[in-house]
Parts: C-alpha cells; structure tokens; sequence
C-alpha cells in the first residue's frame, strides 16, 4: 500500500535532502520511492515542502501529495502560519522537530503525534552552526522510529552516500534522534 509523506521546513535545513536520504533507504529496503520538492521563494529561511512516497508496487501517479499518510515538521515556528496537517490523513504521523510537548494538543486530534529535539540533537553533533543547525538527519532518525522502517543501517548508508561533511556525526545524530524521539500517539 502506497504512503505518502510531506515535510515541511525552512529553506537551508536540509528539508529536501532529508526526503532523497529517506527514499534511498526505502529503496534499498526494497520499495518503489519518488522524492521531490516544491519551493516557493527560493531563500534561506523561506517555508519549503518536499514529498516522499513509497510503495512495494510501481508508483504510477506523478503529482504533488494533497492528501499525505503523515507529516514531518522541521521548525515547530511553521506551526504557527503554515497549515501542516492540510489533507493529513486521519490517524496519521505527525513529526515535529521541538524540545518538547507541543503546545495545543486539541490542534492535532485525530492525528498521533511525536516530537523530537533535532535542533539540540544537531546543536550536539556539530552539524552547522548554532543559529543554523542542519537537523535533517536528526528528523530522519526519528521518523524512522515511528513508522518503524527502513531500518538505520539502510539510512546510515544513504548518509554516507549523500552527506559528504561530517558523515559520521550526521549518523549519530540520526541515532541519536531515532533513541530520544517522544512518542505521544493518537491524539484524542
């Protein structure tokens, strides 16, 4: 059965290599993947979409993803002025990148819910600078925590594959995040 993600993130935090590094596991994983971005102002900072679907038949449709299986938030900020759950599933993932509980709760009914702290875990790992963490392979860690797939071996090899700076530390960043996710599940 197809499932289709869209992240939503700031330009610079590493959004869309986020959705390549993750189609490149499921595909080693053995699934059928398309990963591709959607930018309106191209800037750093701007808000910036990108889509992953996977499947373990051939993917057919070639379109934007309006009614996404789950979300991935990389600055919680995005909350506050774009809406991320637009066509969500019910009972879909909800991922955001945040020190802790979101505030709210009653937004996200419906959907299960999970948070992770990618900033700090990035912050930690010497993945750019203070002020601009690249939180990418933190949120992917996490991710893969919740849905339970593809597993960490197939991403650490997608990192090593794509991430040329600080291989090792965009690795443990992903473990890292993928052991400190919360879990809040289905929010009623």
């Amino acid at each position: 059965m197809m499932q289709e993600i869209r992240f939503h993130g700031r330009g610079g935090q590493g959004t869309v290599v986020a959705s390549i590094i993750l189609a490149k596991a499921f595909f080693s994983a053995g699934y059928y993947v398309q990963s591709f971005p959607v930018f309106g102002v191209e800037r750093r900072g701007a808000p910036v979409e990108a889509y992953l679907r996977l499947d373990t038949r051939k993917i057919q449709i070639r379109c934007n993803v309006y009614t996404p299986d789950h979300v991935v938030v990389q600055d919680v900020r995005l909350l506050e002025n774009v809406p991320v759950t637009d066509g969500l599933k019910a009972g879909g993932w909800i991922l955001i990148n945040a020190a802790g509980q979101p505030e709210n709760l009653s937004d996200f009914a419906g959907f299960r819910l999970a948070w992770v702290d990618a900033t700090g875990i990035a912050i930690h790992n010497r993945l750019g600078t203070r002020t601009h963490p690249m939180i990418n392979t933190a949120i992917i860690g996490a991710f893969a925590r919740i849905m339970e797939m593809p597993p960490l071996q197939m991403i650490s090899d997608a990192i090593r594959e794509d991430i040329h700076t600080k291989p090792e530390q965009n690795i443990q960043a992903c473990r890292d995040a993928y052991d400190s996710a919360h879990v809040f599940g289905l929010v009623q």
